[in-house]
């Protein structure tokens, strides 16, 4: 798909959307994106980043009486956001729901609740029902990242509120091709007119070169067909079950909360955990990532594991044997 698009359009895009920078391609990915996600129109950005922190922006701008009720433990683009609108916010305790909701009683204004599905350094899920039940009851706006989930979860793919079935109890969906679809790029997802507003306000939209055709042409495929292959979403759980039963098995620690395809080992200390990943990869030839301050809290320095539909059977018991010789 990318090789035809390539020899059809040329590499780059040409301009920002508005000039010259919106081929077919792109409105075709558009178009998938909202029907993944079952909405109405969808919006594609540089990447989930800019998606994130320039719709947060243009929803100040839109709603003059907006607050952001941000979970805790919200990825950083959702902070800078939140933070460069300049619009009230409350910080609520991560996946409490009686702090949210004593947040949502103190609000004056429209509320908009900003949280994620799956959390990538924890590997843990947000209560998205009760969130939505939450946003119903006090009028709220909801707003969730989905990077971590979609083409991963759902019988489509369309992530964890597809796979609860709440796809029409969240108002704004983010989204990444960086992940799952093995492109780049983000996007969201939302009513025509929300995303019609968005789009006219959003200066991480408007002023940028918009991405490649050929990336547009290769997500394109790779959703379609990551949507009809749910075989792989099951094999992924599968082989991630596997990796957490055995890591267990062995008495190896890991994050209390996790439950996802992300599998955090603990350790606990930034310097030993890089040269537990230095020789994972040196002498074993597996490779994972350190993952240390800023991105954690000091002291809960931890090695991410994430793998795939691919990872076979023995390769998760070489992996489990190195780490516990490592250890």
């Amino acid at each position: 798909a990318m090789h035809t698009a390539l020899d059809q359009t040329g590499s780059g895009s040409g301009g920002t959307r508005n000039i010259g920078g919106t081929s077919h391609y792109h409105v075709a990915l558009e178009h998938q994106l909202a029907q993944l996600h079952q909405k109405k129109s969808a919006l594609m950005y540089t990447s989930a980043y800019v998606a994130n922190e320039w719709t947060l922006v243009a929803l100040s701008k839109i709603i003059p009486d907006i607050v952001f009720l941000s979970d805790s433990k919200n990825h950083a683009s959702l902070i800078q956001g939140i933070r460069h609108s300049g619009a009230p916010k409350r910080i609520w305790t991560h996946n409490d729901m009686d702090d949210l909701e004593q947040a949502l009683k103190d609000v004056s204004g429209t509320p908009c609740i900003v949280f994620e599905s799956v959390y990538s350094m924890d590997g843990d899920v947000s209560p998205m029902l009760e969130v939505c039940n939450l946003a119903e009851k006090y009028g709220a706006i909801t707003f969730i990242d989905e990077v971590h989930a979609v083409g991963l979860y759902g019988q489509r793919g369309g992530g964890k509120i597809e796979e609860l079935g709440l796809q029409d109890k969240v108002d704004i969906v983010n989204g990444t091709l960086g992940k799952a679809f093995g492109l780049q790029g983000g996007y969201i997802a939302g009513d025509d007119i929300v995303i019609d507003a968005v789009r006219s306000v959003a200066s991480g939209f408007i002023f940028t070169t918009s991405t490649s055709p050929v990336i547009c042409a290769g997500a394109l495929a790779s959703i379609k067909y990551v949507m009809d292959h749910n075989e792989l979403r099951e094999q992924h759980q599968a082989q991630a079950n596997k990796l957490r039963n055995s890591l267990a098995q062995h008495n190896i620690e890991m994050h209390k909360d996790a439950t996802t395809h992300i599998v955090p080992v603990m350790i606990g200390d930034a310097v030993r955990c890089k040269e537990l990943s230095d020789t994972l990869l040196d002498q074993h030839n597996i490779y994972v990532q350190p993952i240390n301050y800023p991105t954690v809290e000091v002291g809960t320095e931890r090695l991410r594991f994430a793998p795939t539909p691919f990872h076979t059977d023995s390769m998760i018991s070489d992996c489990v044997e190195a780490l516990r010789k490592v250890l």
